[in-house]
């Protein structure tokens, strides 16, 4: 039976050394006592022997995992190691087995070392020790970790506090940094450390970022373990937060500000801005269409094109968009659907001269195709942007009725673009409760691919214009 004795300090490569020699030996992980240099020796123990030189080759993951474990407060953590390490000869793919038990422990015991590093770098608390004449000021913190965590989170206080002299102090194992040199000492009893008066200013900053509203118990003392509060110079300030935080968080709601700030003002500002109000004075409404850029239409269209008639029409007619051909003369409705409706209005008794007559976008969507510009569908962003100028033509006519021909300019009036054959002939409303009456569009009518189904719509949107002059 082997028996070896690995020190508190320098640990990690003591205990490489002595597995490869085993392991080089071939030496079985039950002929092994591994102790601690307060473990007793075995009475049947021998010593180790003189290593055997060879090559040793393990996986660079369980090198990693093993400069880890080696930290843990477990008497068994060096047993464990070299155990799996055996077991890595014949099966190096181990390591990448998460159903084998060994490996999970070890697994876990690496978290917690590393769990320990992490609440050591954030509780320790440093006073400083040094006189005023000193060149170098120097601190000194007295700390109790789990797990022996000092000898390898050192470097993370060296590369922090590199310009000063500082001692770490624990029960086992001791961090001095003196003179840009770090160097580790057993364990030492804690010092009568100083008082320190920066501490008051940080107990200050502590309590005001404490948040009541937001105090959940567990979940704190899960990050701030009540271990370490006895050495936290905040932590006797605790309670007292704890105790009083149903109280402050009611005081922060009653005592919040009323008015918005200004962050949501801009918002509000923005959202007015995409709402249908212009409130422009008498006669700058066609002007302020002209030069209307809410959306991109403007930047291929000739021209935007305004409604026409007049201003106390008791009938507005609300089509798609402009067209080829009121693209370029700026009149509404003068295109092949415009001429075609002039004729079923006709047929219905509605006089075209006393109807005010706009489309719901003001600009002309096209697909160039050659010489050809072909029209497109305005989406409903398109639709949206331009509801500003339809609402204040509305708002500024204030017919009897509108009549609403085609899904776009229903979709602008009511909310609505679908089903337009099954809802049309039929009176509706818009949000601000002016009657709509929906019909085709003449565009539908043209599109018709033979006579009859074209003469059949064109009756149905007779229909729907004789309807709107008996409204009248």
């Amino acid at each position: 039976m082997q028996h070896v004795v690995i020190p508190d300090i320098g640990a990690a490569q003591i205990w490489r050394e002595k597995a490869r020699g085993f392991l080089a030996s071939g030496i079985a992980p039950d002929q092994i006592l591994w102790g601690e240099v307060s473990s007793d020796a075995d009475l049947f123990a021998t010593q180790p022997p003189a290593h055997k030189q060879g090559t040793i080759t393990v996986p660079r993951s369980f090198v990693a995992l093993a400069n880890t474990v080696v930290w843990h407060n477990d008497p068994e953590r060096f047993a464990r190691l070299y155990a799996f390490l055996w077991r890595l000869r014949t099966a190096p793919h181990l390591m990448s087995d998460r159903g084998d038990s060994d490996l999970a422990r070890l697994r876990n015991m690496e978290k917690n070392v590393r769990r320990c590093q992490h609440k050591m770098k954030a509780f320790v608390r440093f006073r400083e020790i040094g006189c005023e004449s000193d060149k170098r000021r120097s601190f000194a913190a007295w700390f109790e970790p789990t797990h022996h965590t000092v000898e390898p989170t050192a470097q993370f206080f060296v590369k922090r506090f590199a310009d000063m002299d500082w001692r770490i102090v624990t029960p086992h194992v001791s961090a001095i940094f003196e003179q840009g040199r770090l160097s580790f000492v057993t364990g030492q009893p804690k010092p009568d450390l100083p008082d320190d008066a920066s501490e008051d200013l940080w107990i200050t900053y502590f309590r005001n970022i404490f948040n009541p509203a937001r105090l959940k118990v567990q979940a704190m003392q899960s990050e701030m373990p009540k271990k370490y509060w006895k050495n936290l110079p905040e932590a006797a300030s605790i309670p007292d937060l704890i105790a009083n935080a149903p109280t402050r968080a009611r005081q922060m709601a009653e005592s919040a500000p009323t008015l918005p700030p200004k962050r949501m003002a801009q918002v509000q500002a923005q959202l007015a801005a995409c709402t249908s109000a212009w409130k422009g004075p008498e006669g700058a409404l066609e002007k302020d269409i002209a030069a209307c850029t809410r959306c991109p239409l403007h930047r291929s269209a000739t021209q935007a094109v305004l409604g026409e008639g007049p201003k106390d029409a008791s009938l507005m007619v609300v089509g798609e968009q402009p067209g080829d051909m009121e693209d370029l003369h700026g009149k509404p409705f003068i295109g092949p659907a415009g001429q075609l409706f002039d004729d079923v209005a006709a047929a219905a008794s509605l006089d075209r001269t006393s109807t005010y007559i706009t489309n719901a976008v003001k600009h002309f969507k096209f697909q160039a195709k050659g010489r050809r510009r072909i029209h497109q569908r305005p989406d409903a962003d398109e639709i949206a942007h331009c509801k500003w100028w339809l609402d204040a033509e509305v708002d500024q006519v204030k017919p009897e009725l509108i009549v609403a021909m085609g899904a776009t300019a229903a979709q602008a009036l009511t909310g609505n673009g679908a089903s337009i054959l099954s809802r049309r002939g039929q009176i509706e409303h818009t949000a601000t409760g002016q009657p709509v009456l929906v019909t085709l569009h003449p565009a539908y009518l043209l599109r018709q691919p033979d006579a009859q189904r074209r003469s059949e719509a064109k009756d149905l949107l007779l229909n729907d214009l004789e309807v709107a002059t008996r409204f009248l």
